[in-house]
């Protein structure tokens, strides 16, 4: 079975095998016009389970003959201009180039030892971001596996930078929009339920910051200790942006860790026309950002930057196999690359051991296409999103909630003939599922004061106008026929 491995004799068999695939799924993404098929789980389970693993093919071209009836024709496809729900993207060339090169080369970025010039390209993108943020020299960071990771990983930074030690007295204030990932993290660093404290927004769904000032005085008042504000640019739901100066005063008056959730806003850093709306952001003690988001790269590249690079010391550990405690030689010459003689070991920085090379998919992007290309590409799903905000706001069928500042809209199918707001709830959920099992389109689905919205989350610089009111009449039209059937029953 040594002729699977890929090494200097089966290199001709490994550009063979890759070729094939590449050619498979280039045919995949020109020839489907859907972004789905319909395809149920009872449907495909089945052909799933059938599959004996433990009888290979030993063959690449039937594996992925196989891989076409489990995965390939039904996968969810991204790049569809009709692909309007969660915050995936389509990816962009270069990025795929470089996922090929990593997973080939297979570097480990815990260590030096394993990564070698992989450790400098991930650094040096790391100081590129920190350097767009303007978090300040002292700045550093590390990349993760995405935005959930990354604030978890400020938080627990918050956490051992607080004044207390007594962790039944600290206190995160974010917005009622914010990521369920703060609530996580405050579980998984040993903080109660009760230690997040939800902050009213106000009809932009900005977090109001003189609720903010209200909670953070009543803390301190009440003997707790305010670990960590996090202001989020681009929430999930409706891509708004809190107030991020405002927020920085406050942080700073209340001594308290200022966090930036901007794992869907962080295209603004490259965008030639919206970056001022990321004002503020300088401020931060530490930065999430997922360039899987908005700079249009592959899952998984995203990133953690903190503005004191002492305070990653929190996330250090060490083992004598792996990084051990730094020891000096007498003599020995300092390491070249302005290292001052240390070993640069990102396993040093990180929640994580062993690391995927992400960082080599948005290397790559920036040398072929540039930064402003990137920001360009956001900045058109931006203006598409408030080109979509016009229809819907003209639209009488819909209630769209609020002028996107990013690329999402939330809305509701609103029919003139119905009050009754539970039935009005079950039609535009029945008109999502509807629309998804019919493989035409595929939105997302949310809740606004407890009734029941859709969303487009729009990242695909394909998509037209003509593609928005083309699919809002296909919502429409599914439920106008769950509304019709229902009150023929009614009646």
């Amino acid at each position: 079975m040594r002729s699977h491995l890929l090494n200097d004799m089966t290199a001709e068999r490994y550009r063979r095998s890759v070729t094939e695939g590449v050619e498979r799924v280039a045919n995949r993404l020109a020839t489907t016009r859907r972004p789905f098929t319909g395809v149920t789980p009872d449907e495909l389970a089945p052909v799933v389970s059938a599959i004996d693993l433990d009888r290979p093919l030993g063959d690449a071209s039937a594996a992925l003959d196989e891989l076409e009836d489990v995965y390939l024709r039904d996968a969810v496809y991204f790049h569809s201009p009709r692909y309007l729900a969660h915050l995936n993207c389509p990816v962009v060339i270069p990025a795929v180039l470089g996922e090929a090169v990593l997973s080939a080369v297979n570097s480990s970025l815990d260590t030096w030892d394993q990564s070698a010039g992989g450790t400098l390209i991930e650094r040096r993108l790391i100081d590129w971001t920190a350097q767009r943020i303007g978090l300040g020299p002292a700045a550093d960071g590390v990349f993760t596996s995405g935005g959930t990771q990354s604030n978890l990983q400020a938080l627990l930074l918050a956490r051992q930078e607080a004044k207390t030690t007594d962790l039944a007295k600290l206190r995160i204030f974010s917005s009622e929009c914010s990521h369920f990932s703060v609530q996580k993290s405050a579980t998984l660093l040993g903080l109660g339920p009760e230690a997040v404290v939800s902050i009213p927004v106000d009809r932009d769904k900005r977090m109001q910051t003189v609720a903010l000032a209200a909670e953070l005085e009543r803390c301190r008042a009440e003997g707790l200790v305010p670990m960590a504000v996090v202001a989020t640019a681009g929430t999930t739901d409706f891509g708004s942006i809190d107030p991020l100066p405002e927020i920085a005063e406050l942080a700073g008056l209340y001594e308290t860790w200022m966090h930036v959730d901007a794992a869907y806003g962080c295209g603004l850093l490259v965008s030639p026309a919206r970056r001022h709306l990321l004002d503020g952001i300088e401020h931060a003690d530490s930065v999430t950002v997922d360039y899987h988001k908005s700079f249009f790269q592959p899952v998984s590249s995203s990133a953690v930057l903190v503005r004191d690079a002492a305070t990653l010391r929190h996330a250090t550990y060490h083992a004598d196999y792996l990084n051990p405690r730094p020891t000096v030689e007498v003599g020995a010459p300092p390491a070249s690359g302005g290292l001052r003689g240390s070993i640069p070991n990102q396993v040093d920085k990180s929640l994580q051991t062993t690391r995927r090379f992400d960082a080599l998919k948005l290397w790559m992007t920036l040398r072929v296409m540039g930064a402003d290309g990137v920001g360009q590409l956001f900045d058109e799903v931006c203006d598409l999103a408030a080109a979509g905000w016009e229809l819907l706001a003209a639209d009488p069928r819909y209630d769209v909630v609020v002028r996107p500042q990013l690329s999402t809209l939330v809305y509701r199918y609103i029919p003139r003939s119905v009050t009754d707001p539970v039935l009005i709830d079950r039609a535009n959920l029945h008109a999502r599922k509807a629309l998804f099992a019919s493989g035409e389109a595929v939105v997302a689905g949310t809740k606004v004061g407890g009734r029941q919205y859709l969303k487009f989350t729009l990242l695909n610089p394909e998509t037209t106008t003509e593609d928005i009111a083309a699919v809002l009449g296909l919502i429409a039209g599914h439920a106008e026929q769950f509304l019709g059937e229902n009150l023929v029953h009614a009646s």
